[in-house]
């Protein structure tokens, strides 16, 4: 397996677009400053040492050392021992509504992200089970497949936005069906999914759908986000200048919990319903009821040792240099005229 130690270098190799732009515009530029001198034949005749090719080539060699270097700052790492671990653990699955509702700050900051900020501390809470995570307004995708990595299921998390989905509205139902195929097709024992949302749900079909997971062995609790009262949903213009969002009549929209659906969708789904008024307290009472799930063994492969391949890309980017140093852009004036298959005359 394959890996990086510290992926976040890699940003750096967007630079190489940067320098090629440059290195085209430097080349235009003086081709047009040299057309101001005269045609081309002749500026070929006054400067004959020069070898347009090798220019191109050393800039070619500097972009391949810079990317060697890159990749070495990245810190690559290749698996070398290959070990079959046995764990016991769940599969949890959470589906986060993204719908523009859950941007109203009846939770502080907002329901969105006070929704990330309880998963984050939900997944520090996990040991030995695997997590997936599926977004849905009026469709659902799955974020992330189940796995067991728990610093990609952070960077994940990190990306989500109302943004994330084009298709405004809440369709729970489909982030049930979703979920339901997001399992792996192991026991039907340990899987559990966890809905957030405000449950403001735009279609029909959402308890019978629950039902259905419950009959696949899938708990389903719900998170509800947001108060009973509700609040406006914010919007912003161009400038930052906060409004609200309002409805055909100009009436600004107030969106409230649906505690009754999200109620009914637990009960539908064999699991339990909370309200996030206190994040902590939501947080402890889910990981209570994942952890009273009767676990089984799960059979997996990981690299337990992984050695750095950094030294062989910093080799390679000095190796470079080296070459592009030695190379000049002019033609040795002591081989210019010598041409090895140019016939004798005797």
């Amino acid at each position: 397996m394959f890996k990086f130690g510290h992926p976040e270098f890699l940003y750096c190799l967007l630079a190489v677009v940067l320098f090629a732009g440059l290195f085209v515009l430097n080349g235009f530029l003086r081709k047009k400053n040299l057309r101001k001198f005269g045609q081309k034949s002749l500026v070929s005749l006054l400067m004959p040492d020069v070898a347009r090719w090798r220019r191109n080539l050393k800039f070619i060699l500097l972009m391949f050392a810079y990317i060697s270097l890159i990749i070495a700052l990245s810190d690559p790492e290749v698996g070398s021992k290959l070990d079959k671990v046995k764990r016991k653990g769940i599969e949890l699955v959470i589906a986060l509504d993204v719908s523009n509702s859950m941007m109203a700050e009846d939770v502080y900051p907002n329901r969105l992200e006070a929704a990330k900020m309880a998963v984050e501390k939900l997944v520090d809470k996990l040991s030995n089970d695997k997590i997936g995570l599926i977004i849905f307004a009026g469709d659902a995708f799955v974020q992330l497949p189940i796995t067991a990595d728990y610093v990609s299921a952070k960077m994940f998390l990190e990306s989500i936005s109302t943004t994330s989905i084009s298709l405004q509205g809440t369709d729970i139902s489909k982030a049930i069906e979703t979920g339901i195929r997001s399992f792996s097709s192991e026991s039907e024992k340990n899987k559990v999914l966890v809905i957030i949302s405000d449950g403001e749900n735009h279609e029909e079909g959402v308890n019978e759908m629950a039902a259905e997971a419950a009959k696949k062995g899938i708990i389903i609790h719900t998170i509800g986000m947001g108060q009973p009262q509700g609040a406006p949903i914010p919007v912003y213009g161009k400038f930052g200048k906060k409004d609200f969002k309002t409805d055909k009549q100009g009436t600004i929209i107030i969106t409230k919990t649906n505690d009754a659906l999200l109620q009914q969708i637990a009960s539908a789904g064999g699991g339990v319903y909370v309200r996030a008024t206190n994040l902590l307290t939501v947080l402890n009472e889910i990981f209570n009821r994942i952890s009273k799930i009767n676990q089984k063994e799960i059979e997996s492969q990981m690299f337990s040792d992984y050695e750095h391949q950094y030294q062989y890309f910093i080799a390679l980017s000095i190796l470079l240099l080296l070459v592009e140093f030695m190379l000049i852009e002019r033609k040795n004036r002591h081989f210019r005229n010598f041409n090895l298959f140019k016939k004798r005359v005797l």
